[in-house]
This record gives structure tokens, C-alpha cells and sequence, in this order.
């Protein structure tokens, strides 16, 4: 056997199917923390553009949304305005969703506000990680693919939008939960579940500059 087909045969979540770049992400990025800024905002913005699509749609453009947007660097896409909009409207590499491009730009500042008042995006969402009493007891795919939202997710949902986030409602959150590692939402069986519990484990949690009130 191959090392392709060996790693095919591997046990998976359901949902990484049998698309090769679908199957990397789940196996190198989902659910693996994360404390990079970029990343994370990366994330929560592409989440906002997957409403109502499917996330290896937004992933196979993945690509030219990074070349569009800078990178995701925060400040550059802050400075952005209607002329860039006007530009991404005809970008056919990119979701062209006049909506979802402009709260793009409306949600990296935000985010520099967010960085000003707990010293980074890390800080702020990595105090909605949810804590281990409150996750199911059952993590087999029958379950986890009926729970889109959470408390956490509900309550991280309400506080963005508090701050003027837009494309953020608590599905989305929870989607960007669990790929950023605040969950492991790997299945019971998935060879990536010890790891990425691993990974949480030995990760330092970042100090905010401010405390949120508790969930």
C-alpha cells in the first residue's frame, strides 16, 4: 500500500469526504489552535463568506481571497473603501457579495479596536473557549453534526456584533470555533482527535489587557 493510499484509509470526521484538498485541511488546519491574528481573522471573515455556501467552496478560492485582501492584514484591510469594493465586485476568483466584501472591511476595523482593548484577536477569543464541563459527552458524528451553535458561540456571536461585527451570527462563530482550535470537534474516532487534544493541551492561553465578563 501506498503512503497516499495509507493515508487515505485513515479513520476521518465524515465530512473531509474524499476531496484531497478537503482531506488536507482537516488533517493539517481544523481544529488545531491557533494564536496568529491574521489567521484568526482570516478565518472569522472567510467564515462570513461561506453563509449559505459550502466551506471547500470558500476553501478552493482561499487562495485569491489572500491575494485580494492583502494577506488579511488587518490595518491594510481597514483602509480599504468603496473603490475597492467596486474592484472585488468583479473579481470572479472571489465570492462577489457586495454585503460580505464590505463587512470584510467594516470587520478588520473592528478588529484593530479589539487588538487596542485586549492586545490582540487571540486574547479576545480565546476567552470564549468553551470550557471542558460544558462540551457533550457524546463526540460521535451522529451528534456533532446536529450541534451548530453553542452558549460559547451564542455569546461570542452577541459580543461581536455588540462591537459592530457584521456576518457573524452564532453558527458562523461556532464554525470558526472549531477550526480555530477553541473546540475539538474532531469525532471520537478521527486519527486527528488525540493530536489536536494534545496541541490544546500544551498551548499558553494569551493574556487579554482586560477581562470580559464571564459566560
Amino acid at each position: 500500500m501506498s503512503v497516499s493510499d495509507q493515508s487515505s484509509a485513515l479513520p476521518r470526521c465524515p465530512w473531509a469526504g474524499d476531496d484531497a484538498l478537503y482531506r488536507h485541511y482537516h488533517d493539517a488546519e481544523w481544529g488545531r489552535p491557533v494564536l496568529s491574528d491574521t489567521r484568526l481573522f482570516e478565518k472569522i471573515c472567510l467564515e462570513g463568506f461561506q453563509s449559505g455556501l459550502s466551506w471547500i467552496t470558500i476553501l478552493r478560492k482561499r487562495e485569491r481571497f489572500r491575494a485580494v485582501f492583502h494577506g488579511f492584514d488587518i490595518a491594510r484591510i481597514a483602509a480599504m473603501d468603496e473603490a475597492d469594493i467596486a474592484r472585488l465586485l468583479t473579481d470572479p476568483g472571489i465570492i462577489r457579495h457586495r454585503g460580505k466584501i464590505a463587512a470584510t472591511i467594516n470587520n478588520a476595523a473592528r478588529a484593530l479596536e479589539i487588538q487596542r482593548d485586549f492586545g490582540s484577536l487571540a486574547a479576545y477569543f480565546w476567552g470564549f473557549e468553551t470550557r471542558p464541563e460544558h462540551r457533550p459527552d457524546d463526540l460521535s458524528w451522529a451528534a456533532l453534526r446536529l450541534l451548530a451553535q453553542t452558549d460559547a458561540s451564542r455569546a461570542l456571536s452577541k459580543d461581536l456584533r455588540q462591537r459592530g461585527f457584521k456576518f457573524v451570527g452564532p453558527t458562523t462563530c461556532y464554525a470558526f470555533m472549531q477550526a480555530m482550535g477553541l473546540v475539538n470537534d474532531h469525532t471520537e474516532d478521527c486519527f486527528c482527535r488525540d493530536a489536536v487534544e494534545a496541541e490544546r493541551a500544551a498551548l499558553t492561553r494569551p493574556t487579554p489587557l482586560r477581562q470580559r465578563p464571564p459566560l
